[in-house]
């Protein structure tokens, strides 16, 4: 053991040896500055949690999430409350099925876990513009996470329904809710305001009282606790296996003189954008750096203890040099994988936790089943463009430059612009995103032919042909609001306007698609006339939908689905948005299929967005096992 951890091995452990009072039957959870350390019912406690979001999780197997995490020894989790995920739409509050926040709090307590609640609200978490609701950039020079007026009254008006919500799950009232994060890692952010964090601060005392703990997280830096922080919340610091531990809780001391050490999020693993290689962090530095933090008498939590999956339109995307969205698997090399399984790195740190406390006797619940059903074969529905009928059936917006995703009041998702050729271009004609402005990724078609695409810091020019009065579809893919840093005023769609040689184009159809909408009533299943046999024909290249049907077999088991050679699109399976696909660019290969949104009694509808080009044999492989890198053995 190195000096500087001996050093504060001897400085924590009177949080170990120190006993204070309480009144019999009282339930309290406080900082003993004098000791160092926190107390519960009045007796030192050393948390060891795991992050879990329950957003990223079906409900139906939180309980099995839980049940693996307490079995490990931990005696808490760690939670994120993504504010979009529950006010989609300004003023309408959604808490019932995957999202009741209030059921994942009372399973976590039936099964004996206390709460580090980490309401927000912003969260970052590599989610859709780090939880905030995109609805707020309706106001175009609205100033997210400072005391912009606007911005306050959202967040005001938000945290007043949470807050109140979550007051019964208290500790200190009966629940299992021990501390509570004010805002997540602020320091890291440009704007520094401290008038916001203020305004924050006030509203969790009038919500949740005087004697609720609160925290603050923030970056192993200078910088970022200086800013992150503020008087009355409690200053911790996160990091991972390569920081200097003593370096690191030295900062947290600069700030935060006295109490309880506290590694908010140590990383268990990282995250993956697409293009990027598969993140692995090594088990066995995981557990020795937990153990070192553990006997010097620090709090940890494990970010993450599972990741989960970003189903739907929920990942978040960086952006320092460009623009890079993560991919749809949270599996972040956790210790339970992203489909809940037991991993050796779980193992381990079982293995460090003994040392430490007394684990729940009795085996480590197992791996989910998991089925390999085999190969499905699709058959085209047809092209978008085909399609608009049923995808917007409000029509289109005409308007004479385009509009973006929030000014059309349509967030997440696909959005078709529509306009013709100002005249005849016989020979390929530059179609140019001067100002950067397509975000994130157009797919360009002429008369129905698909052209090309432009790419967001990445391809801003690509040559079309055509005659004047050709119909031009830019068909524009939402990849993902950028999560963290100075850019998350992610707006969305055609931002400026595109050049077509010497001329500006003019004169747009704007059509909001409502895909998920369609799939969910029912949509193309329901349209009989879809399934007659199509006259043979190669699949033809750019945006089209795509379906068929996978057989019951009587089991609903978890699988992977593999899109061998298909490029780029979504999945949907019974109507429930899967996630995004790109195994052309990695390094995810596979989508995780939770086994209960499969049915064992009729024909389980896989349909797929397309946006590239379908392979001629239009297969799609569920496999047992997941594929999460591009160096993964081809099937």
């Amino acid at each position: 053991m190195a000096a500087g951890v001996l050093l504060f091995v001897a400085v924590n452990l009177a949080c170990i040896c120190v006993s204070g009072n309480l009144v019999s039957g009282e339930r309290s959870f406080s900082i003993d500055y004098k000791n160092n350390c926190f107390l519960k019912d009045g007796k030192p406690f050393q948390y060891i949690s795991g992050s879990i979001h329950y957003s990223r999780i079906p409900q139906y197997y939180w309980k099995d999430r839980l049940v693996k995490m307490y079995m490990t020894g931990l005696n808490a989790i760690q939670v994120y409350v993504p504010w979009n995920f529950h006010e989609a739409v300004q003023g309408i509050y959604n808490f019932t099925g995957d999202r009741d926040l209030e059921h994942f709090l009372d399973l976590a307590n039936q099964t004996g876990l206390l709460v580090i609640l980490r309401p927000g609200p912003y969260i970052c978490a590599e989610w859709e513009m780090g939880g905030l609701p995109a609805w707020l950039l309706q106001k175009p020079n609205i100033i997210l996470r400072s005391a912009d007026t606007d911005y306050l009254q959202a967040v005001s008006n938000w945290l007043a329904v949470l807050l109140s919500k979550i007051k019964p799950w208290l500790y200190i009232n009966g629940g299992n809710i021990i501390t509570v994060q004010v805002e997540n890692e602020y320091g890291s952010y440009y704007a520094c305001d401290y008038n916001y964090m203020r305004h924050l601060w006030t509203l969790f005392r009038l919500f949740l009282g005087e004697d609720m703990v609160l925290f603050t997280t923030d970056g192993n830096t200078d910088r970022e606790m200086r800013c992150g922080t503020l008087e009355g919340l409690y200053a911790t610091v996160d990091f991972g296996t390569d920081t200097n531990i003593t370096e690191a809780f030295s900062r947290q001391r600069r700030f935060e003189p006295r109490g309880p050490l506290v590694n908010s999020e140590f990383y268990t693993g990282w995250l993956d954008h697409w293009g990027d290689q598969h993140a692995v962090v090594d088990a066995q530095k995981v557990s020795r750096v937990l153990g070192e933090m553990l006997a010097m008498g620090a709090n940890v939590n494990m970010y993450m203890f599972e990741g989960g999956t970003n189903f739907g339109y929920w990942n978040g995307a960086d952006h320092d040099t460009r623009f890079r969205p993560v991919v749809t698997s949270y599996d972040y090399d956790a210790p339970l994988s992203e489909a809940g399984d037991p991993t050796e790195k779980l193992l381990a740190i079982r293995d460090v936790i003994k040392q430490f406390r007394d684990i729940p006797s009795g085996p480590m619940p197992p791996a989910t089943p998991k089925f390999a059903y085999g190969f499905v074969t699709l058959r085209k529905v047809g092209n978008i463009s085909s399609l608009l009928n049923t995808l917007s059936p409000l029509g289109p917006v005409r308007s004479q430059y385009p509009l973006t995703f929030e000014e059309m009041k349509q967030y997440y998702g696909y959005m078709l612009y529509r306009t013709t050729l100002p005249r005849d271009l016989s020979e390929p004609t530059p179609l140019i995103s001067p100002l950067n402005g397509i975000h994130d990724r157009a797919y360009v078609s002429v008369n129905g032919v698909f052209q090309g695409l432009l790419e967001r810091d990445t391809a801003l020019v690509m040559n079309i042909t055509g005659q004047q009065g050709d119909t031009v579809d830019i068909l524009v893919e939402n990849m993902g609001r950028v999560n963290f840093g100075s850019k998350i005023n992610d707006y969305k769609g055609l931002l400026s306007n595109l050049i077509l040689g010497r001329d500006v184009l003019t004169d747009w159809k704007i059509y909001p698609l409502d895909i998920d909408g369609a799939i969910t009533g029912g949509w193309p299943h329901s349209d009989s006339e879809q399934f007659f046999p199509p006259p043979h024909k190669e699949p033809s290249v750019g945006p089209a939908f795509y379906t068929g049907t996978l057989q019951p077999n009587g089991l609903a088991w978890d699988t992977f689905l593999k899109l061998y050679e298909w490029k780029k699109g979504q999945v949907w399976i019974n109507g429930v948005n899967m996630g995004r696909y790109w195994p052309a660019r990695g390094p995810q290969q596979t989508l995780y299929v939770p086994g209960p949104l499969l049915s064992t009694t009729v024909p389980n509808v896989i349909t797929v967005l397309e946006l590239e080009g379908a392979p001629a044999h239009l297969r799609v492989l569920f496999m047992d096992r997941p594929q999460l890198s591009a160096t993964a053995p081809k099937s």
